[in-house]
């Protein structure tokens, strides 16, 4: 990466230890949570390639396609661990397939022109609604007892694919919380999110690489759209090596726990990007 070139070797191997630390913190997050792991990656990577020299305009996009990118892998591996216990809800993920791709289409064309703070935005927004949901709710807050049925799951669907394209996420944060709202067991929600991962991160991938192709002039060597290969490289091995750890951890734990822990982690993901849109 030529950005790099003028940074020491100590500081390019400690830059390079971090994206390779913040792989396995991903793996196991999205074994655990049932997300891709992207509220670690695009923060982290947000950082990295500031530091590298990325230019501003183009610095945010690339985290969040890279992120979508190392996702892939990241939920296959976690939705067939989760699938193997039996606690992945198959209908649900029929009956949200082509809406959510739909909305990944459609965050896609945004992210072709979209300003860099509406990515920190949608991010530091619904982190913060999902973290209100799993710190504070009660039972009592719900929007039914059971799923919707199929026009109000499709509109939804189609929301998830949308918000999750913009964030670098594989959707499991928005499904989780729909899921709960509607009576699901967190960690059955949490399964089933594990598979709207997969549906999302391939063509949101693929719409990144599409989004990027105009700034091909302006993003860092080895980039293929807004899709970093360096940085896909760096942190696709340990994802996919820790995430059944994490999956092991969510059916260990009780739900309480994995609530409190989940609604944490989603409140520093927020104030991270509400600094950043702050300028701090």
């Amino acid at each position: 990466m030529e950005a790099l070139a003028g940074i020491p070797i100590e500081q390019a191997s400690l830059l390079a230890g971090a994206l390779i630390l913040a792989g396995a913190v991903t793996g196991v997050l999205s074994g655990l949570f049932g997300v891709g792991g992207g509220a670690v990656m695009v923060p982290v990577l947000f950082e990295v390639f500031g530091i590298a020299g990325v230019e501003e305009s183009v610095r945010m996009p690339l985290a969040v396609g890279t992120s979508l990118a190392v996702i892939i892998p990241t939920s296959i591996r976690s939705f067939r661990g989760h699938q193997a216990r039996g606690a992945v809800d198959t209908q649900v993920l029929r009956v949200w397939a082509l809406p959510i791709l739909v909305g990944v289409i459609v965050g896609a064309l945004i992210a072709r022109y979209a300003e860099p703070w509406v990515f920190m935005a949608v991010f530091a927004v619904v982190s913060i609604l999902n973290a209100v949901k799993l710190l504070f709710g009660r039972d009592s807050w719900a929007l039914g007892s059971q799923l919707p049925g199929p026009w109000p799951m499709c509109a939804i669907g189609s929301v998830i694919g949308l918000l999750s394209s913009l964030m670098g996420i594989g959707g499991g944060v928005m499904a989780n919380m729909v899921q709960t709202l509607y009576g699901r067991p967190i960690l059955n929600a949490i399964a089933t999110s594990s598979g709207v991962g997969v549906l999302i991160s391939i063509p949101a991938t693929l719409g990144y690489i599409y989004a990027g192709w105009p700034q091909m002039d302006v993003v860092p060597p080895l980039s293929l759209g807004y899709i970093s290969l360096i940085g896909v490289a760096l942190l696709l091995p340990l994802t996919v090596l820790t995430a059944p750890l994490g999956v092991r951890i969510a059916h260990a734990l009780p739900k309480r726990t994995l609530e409190v822990a989940f609604g944490c982690f989603l409140l520093v993901v927020a104030a991270r990007f509400t600094a950043a849109l702050l300028g701090f």
